[in-house]
């Protein structure tokens, strides 16, 4: 069992990332009694936490909106982690988000050890980054939709789906999906008695009801096989080579983007997942290696289609 430090840094972690926490839920989150857990929420009233509680059915305790937390604690991994994800949001497609991301990247690399600060200085060196392609969403939604699943609170918002007049729903959120350059929303619709996904670049004026809900069993896997399925999105793509080029050279210019494992000493295998096919071909090309395909088949066949639309292009040498 943790300490009474970290546990009380554990306790307040989780009271803001939650509006209402039940009490047992929350002393199983701590894997402590509710007794201990009572204890605990004394020893942050005394230090000056606003905690509040509430007895009855659906009692439980939540931190003051307003309150102050403690300076924030990163680990190696995850001070790395944050930095890098900052400079990806900076090319998000969310509007009104890539100025507030350079602004908190500058301030977290400022407080780095140098140590680390090189570290994430190399990562991003050798991070390559797509800028999004899809429609740009305004980050007051984003966030207002985000908190909504977070507390699992009822939303209401105005929605415009392909082809049809502009409609106001209510719904009870449950997850945000990034896929295929664009954001969605997975909710329960309470107008149509089903689940549904809405693109947020069609959602205005979100706003939460007050009303809490239980939340529902979700048909898919997972949020994001839900959306892949409702919008007939279609499966991604994995494509494996063998590039004939070091595992360094090949890991700068994929970055991110690509798994790449040695397979001797001036090559690698290469692993791209990817919606299209066009994407892992750039890639490739980018390289400047030969390569070989090791699946799936119809890589091989986009490969001889771009092939012959090169060679067509290309003035016969003479």
């Amino acid at each position: 069992m943790a300490n009474t430090s970290s546990r009380a840094l554990r306790l307040l972690s989780l009271l803001q990332t939650h509006r209402h926490w039940p009490g047992p839920e929350l002393a199983g989150r701590l894997e402590v009694s509710e007794r201990t857990l009572r204890r605990d929420i004394e020893r942050l009233r005394d230090l000056g936490y606003p905690v509040q509680a509430s007895r009855g059915t659906d009692g439980g305790y939540q931190l003051s909106p307003g309150a102050v937390l403690p300076p924030l604690l990163l680990d190696d991994e995850e001070a790395v982690a944050l930095a890098v994800g900052m400079g990806d949001a900076a090319q998000s497609g969310i509007a009104g988000i890539e100025e507030a991301a350079v602004r908190a990247l500058t301030k977290v690399v400022q407080v780095l050890p140098p140590g680390l600060r090189t570290r994430v200085d190399a990562v991003r060196a050798m991070t390559v980054s797509p800028a999004s392609s899809g429609p740009i969403v305004a980050s007051g939604t984003l966030t207002a939709v985000a908190r909504a699943c977070r507390d699992e609170e009822r939303l209401r918002f105005g929605y415009t789906a392909r082809g049809a007049a502009p409609a106001e729903r209510e719904v009870e959120p449950h997850r945000l999906v990034a896929q295929g350059g664009r954001w969605y929303l997975v909710a329960y619709d309470l107008t149509r008695h089903d689940w549904r996904s809405f693109r947020l670049d069609r959602l205005t004026g979100p706003r939460p009801t007050g009303a809490r809900f239980r939340p529902r069993e979700l048909p898919a896997e997972n949020a994001a096989a839900f959306v892949q399925t409702s919008t007939g999105a279609p499966a991604p793509h994995t494509v494996r080579v063998l590039v004939h080029a070091p595992e360094a050279r090949v890991r700068q210019v994929v970055g991110q983007w690509g798994t790449v494992e040695p397979a001797g000493p001036d090559s690698c295998h290469l692993t791209m997942t990817s919606a299209g096919l066009d994407w892992p071909t750039q890639a490739l090309g980018n390289i400047g290696a030969d390569f070989e395909v090791l699946g799936p088949p119809e890589f091989a066949a986009h490969l001889h289609e771009w092939g012959s639309r090169f060679l067509r292009a290309a003035p016969a040498a003479g």
